[in-house]
């Protein structure tokens, strides 16, 4: 791998991958306990903040863009699907507002236009409804992307209150001290919701998280997760513990669970030996991240159709009428047609990107990072260009006729005592994913090799969470051009 390729950080992408497939199986199985294992949403946008903070290194207005487009464009391309099939099926946006709404479905700062039910026959009629469910999570990662610019500035000036903000207004909400309007109501309690969560990334990346001890926060999250936990236990509704249900207690668990994972943060050039078997799957759902999250409900909606058709089977229906019965048939049905669109759409990502469109992109991709500024003291490190030398006398058999080993060149300059002007920590990663840090990719090999350094600084880490070529420094030999390379995952 040359040293101008970067590698991401397959801990966070990691994070991202269970996060989508934990999204899929909630609106597949509907359990309250999906909430608690694992707080996808509040995971998300953590590690999309965490991205959001890496990339304002460049000028906001070029970050903007890059980053609205990578959302956009698959979102365009989902919402123009749903919309045919919405008017073909006879639906007219006047009745439920006006056809200027229809905007939000391609802007969406807002709550789109669609309508209860649609069609009739054998495809569930409420189907607009699963496919427009999920757009909330769109509105709020584009308001949050908005005013990243600004947040970041304030999260540099005074962390702990701008860190706490959302955490707060989320409780003002919930004891109703502050009345929202009808149309302001949803986009408000979400940001609220999830807001210290995005901001939990910016402290994530800026290395302030990691400045915190261990111990303090391994004991802060869990107590902050328990007191999400006491305040659900006061205001359970029909869905009892499904905290999707009650935005306090949601914020409270997902900010103290996304402060321990990011807290114990490794970084992970390549996913550990026992988990080596996923590399390729979670190469995949990051790539496609948004694709899979669109589509998801939508399709689950088809693999009820598809159970109904097996039903109609004597011999399924008399000999595994169990399985048919069961969610677990849906959840595996989805994965086939999740497959099936990432095929057929799923490109529009790389496009948004301005990755050279892949239909199956479970291979890393590969990205050029700005090259290493000349050695002082190296051949054209004086912005002079090298004379030519003579060219190497071709192989003949016998040895070469002494002469000078190298020509004379500059000298090199003296040490000043000052250190070297800071680089780019990263460089730019192509992938979207809703947020996931890439670190630089190792140049020409050194004699040894050693444990990576924490994020923000601090000495280096020897835990199990590393690979143990990562744990034990050791010796390794130049790597053969003819060698294997990994590009960026």
């Amino acid at each position: 791998m040359s040293g101008s390729e970067v590698r991401r950080d397959r801990y966070l992408d990691l994070l991202r991958s269970i996060a989508l497939v934990r999204v899929v199986a909630y609106h597949t199985f509907s359990g309250a306990v999906f909430s608690l294992l694992f707080p996808a949403m509040g995971v998300m946008f953590a590690l999309a903040g965490a991205l959001m903070a890496r990339s304002l290194t460049r000028p906001a207005g070029t970050v903007l863009r890059s980053r609205a487009r990578r959302v956009l464009v698959p979102l365009w391309v989902y919402a123009a699907t749903v919309l045919v099939l919405l008017l073909a099926q006879g639906w007219s946006p006047g009745a439920e507002g006006s056809w200027g709404q229809l905007i939000l479905w391609f802007v969406p700062i807002g709550d789109p236009v669609l309508p209860e039910s649609a069609g009739s026959g054998l495809v569930d009629p409420t189907w607009p409804v699963q496919a427009g469910e999920i757009l909330w999570y769109v509105r709020t990662y584009v308001w949050f992307m908005l005013l990243s610019p600004l947040l970041l500035r304030a999260f540099r000036a005074r962390p702990w209150p701008v860190l706490l903000a959302p955490l707060a207004l989320s409780g003002v909400l919930a004891l109703g001290l502050l009345p929202l309007p009808s149309w302001a109501e949803a986009p408000v309690t979400d940001a609220a919701t999830y807001g210290s969560c995005w901001v939990l990334g910016f402290a994530h990346q800026s290395g302030a998280l990691r400045r915190i001890p261990r111990g303090v926060v391994l004991a802060a999250g869990p107590a902050v997760m328990g007191l999400g936990l006491w305040w659900a236990a006061g205001h359970l509704g029909e869905a009892g513990w499904d905290l999707n249900e009650i935005p306090l207690a949601q914020a409270l668990w997902s900010l103290g669970f996304c402060a321990v994972l990011l807290r114990i943060s490794p970084v992970w050039q390549e996913l550990p030996r026992p988990l080596r078997f996923l590399d390729g799957a979670v190469t995949l759902l990051n790539a496609r991240a948004m694709t899979v999250y669109l589509w998801h409900n939508l399709l689950l909606v088809l693999t009820v159709l598809l159970v109904d058709l097996l039903w109609r089977s004597d011999a399924l229906s008399t000999a595994v009428p169990g399985l048919l019965e069961s969610p677990w048939l849906s959840f595996v049905l989805v994965w086939p047609l999740l497959g099936a669109v990432i095929l057929a759409v799923g490109w529009a990502e790389d496009l948004a990107a301005g990755r050279p469109p892949r239909l199956w992109p479970v291979h890393p991709a590969r990205a050029s990072a700005p090259a290493a500024p000349p050695t002082p003291g190296a051949p054209g490190a004086t912005g002079r260009t090298a004379a030519p030398g003579p060219a190497t006398p071709p192989a003949t058999g016998r040895t070469a006729a002494p002469g000078p080993l190298h020509a004379p060149g500059p000298a090199t300059p003296p040490a000043t005592g000052r250190a070297a002007a800071p680089g780019p920590l990263h460089a730019e990663a192509p992938a979207l994913a809703p947020g996931a840090a890439a670190v630089p990719a190792p140049g020409p090999a050194p004699a040894t090799v050693a444990a990576p350094a924490r994020p923000g600084g601090g000495a280096p880490v020897r835990s199990w969470l590393y690979p143990r070529s990562v744990r034990e420094a050791s010796a390794r030999p130049a790597v053969s051009p003819r060698s294997p390379h990994s590009g960026l995952g």
